[in-house]
């Protein structure tokens, strides 16, 4: 087992001399540490000299001689002896899906990321490790750690070794504990079907196995109760390995009583264990609850809350650094808690968007065109979403060619904000057409961009072809906006006027009467 920390102990001078031996061959960087010939009476102060231990560099070789393993563990943690053969499972399930993700967020493949996971088995143990060092406390009483208790443990230490290693983490990671000798670049790999599943497989045929009571397992068994059935079960777990090895009493039902507690609908229950199985595995009382708590203060309806996590429960999922630096970035554009309440209440995925990757690009891209920000966000905070290359450009693009000015543009979408979340090929382009033919100037389109939000063939053709029938002018949003009564209405009143302006005194009375007026 690899050792990266090191601190110097008074009791260490009780050592007898050959207990350990420390060769640098540069300052703050360790090549060598053996121990040897410890006797067991020893290893307890040598294990304590490495629950304690402070970064220094990354060790070369650790080789331990001639001590006997005892309970504690020779890197200050637990033994794995010690944990539940089941948490142990399910803890390395989890640190294999941070380390997946970090990996990836560094810009490697799944592919490449999956590779590297699969080879990197001592490294998986470590990062347990590390788990059972820094909650060390939690084990002894017989708790497990929730999915962002071990996200927050690990994540640090990954950051850390990415600072120090640079490029060749993942040699680093894959060689563990042995550090790789040179540099080399990393090639993405053609990985087999079953190489890439084999996790994924795994944790689907635990959750199908056959107990000696001739039963499924206890948690698959509830599930089942809730209205799941077996297959949708296994493309949970295929989706998220780490849920085939969650406790019934310890964690999967204790989230579920607590979404029906709020109003959450039974028949919903599989339904968002589908979107989100990771909601299972966050603590109640240190994550759940103090998130809704927080984003209530902002304002987002309490009433609501079986709605806002049917719509999106990840969002109880992320860290309260996630969420506040999104919030933080709502201040920055200017709206209010009682807008920002109001947004993640009716739209709550927008908490999944990065803030530096997506919010600020588009927000920078709409300021351009002479929008003002906090309006369109809080009107159509879905836009935020959309790729500037891929929906927001074609879009302005279009209209430009069109011979609309920025200016004008800019003006259309701040009146409606969705307009940018419609098709080309499907919704404007079609549209757009259909206008040509219609009796308008092109302003009219500026001045009432939702036209591009009503059905063609339900409401624009068949309403605009009455209004030819009876031979009167309205304005666009007078056809589009308001309901068949009132568009009736519309029509009658603007045919009396043209009958009060065309017609003779003595033929009025004859006319209104035949129109039903």
């Amino acid at each position: 087992m690899r050792a990266s920390f090191a601190i110097h102990s008074p009791k260490m001078s009780s050592l007898p001399r050959g207990v350990f031996s420390i060769s640098r061959t540069r300052v703050g960087f360790l090549r060598q540490f053996s121990i040897c010939q410890a006797k067991p009476s020893q290893q307890f102060i040598l294990s304590f000299f490495f629950l304690f231990r402070t970064r220094v560099g990354f060790l070369r070789q650790f080789s331990i001689c001639q001590a006997k393993p005892t309970e504690s563990g020779l890197d200050g943690s637990l033994s794995f002896r010690t944990v539940p053969p089941n948490l142990l499972a399910a803890e390395k399930e989890e640190a294999k899906a941070v380390l997946t993700l970090f990996l990836r967020k560094q810009g490697l493949s799944n592919a490449v990321a999956v590779r590297t996971i699969n080879k990197s088995d001592l490294f998986i143990d470590h990062l347990v490790s590390r788990l059972h060092f820094v909650h060390k406390a939690r084990y002894l009483v017989g708790r497990e750690l929730t999915t962002l208790e071990i996200r927050d443990a690990l994540v640090p230490f990954l950051e850390s070794l990415l600072e120090e290693h640079g490029d060749i983490l993942v040699d680093v990671v894959e060689n563990f504990p042995n550090p790789p000798v040179k540099e080399r670049t990393i090639a993405p790999a053609s990985l087999t079907n079953s190489t890439i599943n084999s996790k994924k497989l795994k944790a689907m045929a635990r959750v199908s196995e056959i107990g000696p009571d001739g039963q499924l397992p206890p948690h698959v068994l509830y599930l089942i109760d809730l209205g799941m059935d077996l297959d949708q079960i296994k493309a949970m777990t295929r989706k998220f390995p780490a849920f085939a090895y969650y406790s019934l009493e310890g964690k999967i039902k204790p989230v579920v009583e607590f979404l029906l507690d709020l109003g959450v609908a039974q028949a919903d229950i599989p339904t968002i264990l589908n979107k989100r199985p990771q909601l299972c595995g966050i603590s109640l009382f240190e994550n759940l609850i103090p998130t809704m708590t927080y984003l209530e203060n902002l304002g987002v309806d309490k009433r609501r809350w079986a709605k806002v996590i049917h719509r999106f429960p990840a969002l109880l999922t992320y860290s309260r650094q996630k969420v506040k630096a999104s919030v933080d970035y709502f201040y920055e554009l200017g709206l209010s808690s009682e807008s920002i309440g109001k947004i993640l209440t009716r739209c709550p995925h927008i908490i999944s968007y990065s803030v530096d990757d997506k919010l600020r690009p588009t927000a920078e891209y709409f300021r351009s065109m002479g929008v003002d920000v906090a309006v369109l966000f809080h009107r159509s905070p879905q836009t935020f979403g959309l790729s500037i290359e891929a929906n927001l450009k074609p879009v302005t693009e279009f209209f430009l060619e069109r011979g609309y000015s920025i200016g004008e543009v800019g003006t259309m979408v701040s009146r409606y904000g969705a307009l940018y979340t419609f098709s080309l090929t499907d919704n404007l382009i079609q549209k757009w057409e259909f206008f040509l033919t219609m009796d308008y100037p092109r302003s009219e389109l500026v001045k009432f961009p939702q036209y591009f939000g009503y059905s063609l063939e339900e409401r624009i053709k068949p309403r605009y072809a009455q209004v030819k029938e009876c031979g009167v002018r309205l304005l666009l949003n007078q056809v589009l906006s308001v309901s068949d009564l009132e568009f009736d209405k519309a029509l009658k009143r603007k045919m009396k006027k043209m009958l009060d302006n065309q017609t003779p005194t003595s033929d009025l009375a004859t006319d209104m009467e035949q129109l039903g007026l």
